[in-house]
Parts: structure tokens; C-alpha cells; sequence
């Protein structure tokens, strides 16, 4: 089987894993955070009932698709609960690619870093603590999470560079991001991979991050799990990973495996958020 044709099966499967998503709506307020020429691109935010007199830690959500489908209704049952527990949580759209094309994700990674500036620039409306803005996403989305926190560069031109769009903690599950001459996605980026690829640019100055994989991803092999945390703790980083027994891309996603995979990564990251101070007390999902 040529390369070509391996690429094009192994992007249907991120958007079979995707399609089964596409009715979950997002929820919470809905606002535009950038015009591209005619068009409106939006966010959704999800706040906590409780008022607080204190700013809030948040995290910002991007769905998966291959760069080239989903919708922010991925996100939609983590944006509820992680609200219960004290979070702003902003589901976010962003442009896709088309599906026959061959462009690298300049537009995805333009709108990702759009997004966070958004939110930190607006910080003080929606009772955010600008220092404390996470990163989540799955797959294309776990690469663009990885990207606004690792990766430098392909900011939006009209964006207020003087806003910062790095993340402060990342929560990757099954994350492309590795877009390497082995890893997925580099018959869009080429010889442009360290442009794009989170993977190729591990640094000390790096977010905190738990990763989510299964060792059984037709996308993601378990040792490139493993070679990124050991790259990122030889960094001084913090790195958490968890390996699932059996489980195939998108294992994590609300509605599958009567929800097992979901609660286990989500409260695994609401640890990870109580170990970095951002929240408090157990988790409250069972």
C-alpha cells in the first residue's frame, strides 16, 4: 500500500472517530473571537454557577478531526463538568482544512493562538486568571493544544502580538503531535515539520501536561508517548501519561465504552489540575 493511500485512510479514521460527535452541540455563551473576510469564527464559554471573588482558572478547548472536520460539541460533557469544579471552559471553532487538499495547518494553528489571546484579552470579563489558562483538545485538537503551549510561530498577522498565546497546562488526549517523517500528518507539513510538530519542539519553558493514548491507536504508537515524556521530563518538565489497555484512537470521547475511558482521563486530569494548585479537593465524578 503506497503512502499516499495509508495518509488518506489513516485521516478517515480521525474523522470516523469524529463523526459520532457531530450532534453534540457546545454549550455555555456564545461569542466571536475573530472575522476571517466574511467570515465569524466563535467560541463557547462555560462558567462555574458559583460566583467567585477570586479569578478563575480555565481551560480551552479544541476539537479533533484530522484538521479537516469535527466541531466544538466534542468538548461539550468536559466543559460542564470542569465548570462544576471551579473552571471557566471555552469550547472553540476554528477554520478547517479541505479533505483533498494537501496545505499544512496554518489556518488551524493561526485560529488556536487567536483563540487563547481572546481569552486572555478578555480575561477580566469572564473572571479569569490570565496565568492559569489550559490547553485541551484530542487528536488535531491535541496537536493544536500542544501547539499553542510548545510551539513558537504562525501567529494570525492581526492578532495583538503582545498578548501571550501560550498555554499554562496542557491536557493532550490522543494527540497528533508528532508530525514528524514517522509520526502523523507529515504528508501535509513536509520538511516543515519542526514548524509544526510539538513533538520536535520540546523546550524547558514548556507547560506542565498529562497525555491520554491507548495502546492499541492506529495513529499514535505507544512509543512515541513514551519518547515525549522522556524528552520532556529530561527538560524539567512535568509530564504525565496514561497508557489504556485495548483501546483504539478517540477511546476518551463522552458516549463510548459506557463512558469508562471518559471518567478515568477525566479525573485523572482533575488531579493533575489539583496537583498544579488550580483546584481543590477530590474529584467529583465517580
Amino acid at each position: 500500500m503506497s503512502r499516499s493511500v495509508i495518509s488518506c485512510t489513516l485521516v478517515s479514521l480521525c474523522l470516523l472517530v469524529v463523526n459520532s460527535l457531530s450532534a453534540a452541540k457546545p454549550v455555555g455563551k456564545k461569542y466571536v473571537y475573530k472575522k476571517v473576510d466574511d467570515r465569524e469564527l466563535a467560541l463557547y464559554v462555560t462558567s462555574p454557577k458559583e460566583k467567585s471573588d477570586t479569578p478563575r482558572p480555565a481551560i480551552v478547548f479544541f476539537h479533533g478531526g484530522g484538521w479537516t472536520g469535527g466541531s466544538p460539541g466534542q468538548f461539550t460533557e468536559h466543559s460542564k463538568y470542569f465548570a462544576t469544579r471551579g473552571l471557566v471552559c471555552v469550547q472553540v471553532q476554528y477554520r478547517l482544512l479541505d479533505k483533498k487538499g494537501k496545505e499544512p495547518p496554518v489556518t488551524c494553528v493561526q485560529d488556536a493562538k487567536s483563540a487563547m489571546r481572546w481569552v486572555r484579552a478578555h480575561a477580566d470579563e469572564l473572571g479569569i486568571d490570565p496565568n492559569r489558562v489550559a490547553a485541551g483538545g484530542g487528536s488535531a485538537g491535541g496537536h493544536l493544544a500542544a501547539f499553542v503551549g510548545m510551539v513558537e510561530g504562525h501567529d494570525a498577522p492581526d492578532d495583538d502580538h503582545s498578548i501571550s498565546p501560550k498555554a499554562n497546562a496542557l491536557l493532550l488526549f490522543n494527540p497528533v503531535f508528532d508530525n514528524g517523517p514517522t509520526g502523523w500528518g507529515h504528508q501535509r507539513v513536509g520538511e516543515r515539520y519542526r514548524e509544526f510538530s510539538p513533538f520536535h519542539n520540546v523546550s524547558a519553558d514548556d507547560p506542565p501536561a498529562i497525555v491520554f493514548l491507548g495502546d492499541m491507536d492506529n495513529l499514535i504508537p505507544v512509543k512515541t508517548l513514551e519518547a515525549f515524556e522522556e524528552k520532556m521530563k529530561a527538560d524539567g518538565v512535568k509530564c504525565e501519561t496514561m497508557v489504556f489497555e485495548g483501546m483504539g484512537h478517540g477511546f476518551f470521547n463522552y458516549g463510548k465504552f459506557d463512558n469508562e475511558p471518559y471518567r478515568k482521563t477525566v479525573i485523572a486530569c482533575d488531579k493533575f489540575l489539583n496537583e498544579l494548585g488550580w483546584i481543590s479537593g477530590p474529584p467529583t465524578l465517580e
